[in-house]
């Protein structure tokens, strides 16, 4: 099991840390991506995971800046989660003080990064999946092509919002546990 050595990167500093450094993806969509990356049995040590993303425009940007120990701790944490028996997983999105128009487009930015991600890990993604997850894999496809219309979303949005965020979270661990039993699923970068 992974271990997490500090505390959990927020979406709210890796938000301010991606737009300080104008690095041109969502805080969600980079999480995406590394969940989706682990999820498939992507490996890479802790420091060479955004080139393993094809992301070294943000790596370079980083350097040696102390917002390096931010991505670090979204590495770690990402890792430890996913491997956590007490299915402490969850996706980094904005906050509930945010609007809802804003939460649903980061919903649609994780989606869409977690399945690059995949694609990135080199997993034989059409092999070996139940019909559950290839279910799920189709879901998540959705919601990543969707769009939102811009309103202020009342309760039932909200509901609707918490009900897809759990069942992606729990999709995703359901792949995570199918993928990582799948011996085509690990490929070293």
């Amino acid at each position: 099991m992974t271990t997490r050595s500090a505390d959990p990167a927020t979406h709210a500093e890796l938000s301010e840390v991606m737009s300080t450094l104008q690095l041109g993806m969502s805080a969600s969509e980079l999480h995406g991506s590394l969940a989706g990356y682990l999820c498939a049995g992507g490996l890479a040590p802790a420091r060479e995971w955004l080139a393993a993303l094809a992301l070294q425009e943000i790596d370079e940007a980083l350097g040696d800046t102390p917002a390096r120990e931010l991505f670090d701790r979204l590495f770690s944490g990402c890792a430890a989660d996913l491997e956590d028996p007490q299915l402490a997983f969850d996706l980094l999105l904005p906050d509930d003080t945010q609007s809802m128009p804003e939460r649903a487009v980061a919903l649609v930015d994780w989606c869409r990064g977690f399945l690059s991600g995949l694609a990135l890990s080199g997993a034989d993604l059409v092999r070996g999946l139940s019909t559950e997850a290839g279910e799920i894999m189709g879901d998540l496809a959705r919601i990543a092509a969707t769009r939102f219309d811009d309103e202020s979303g009342g309760e039932e949005d909200e509901q609707a919002y918490s009900e897809v965020v759990e069942y992606v979270r729990v999709g995703v661990l359901l792949l995570h546990t199918e993928l990582a039993r799948s011996p085509d699923s690990a490929t070293q970068h």
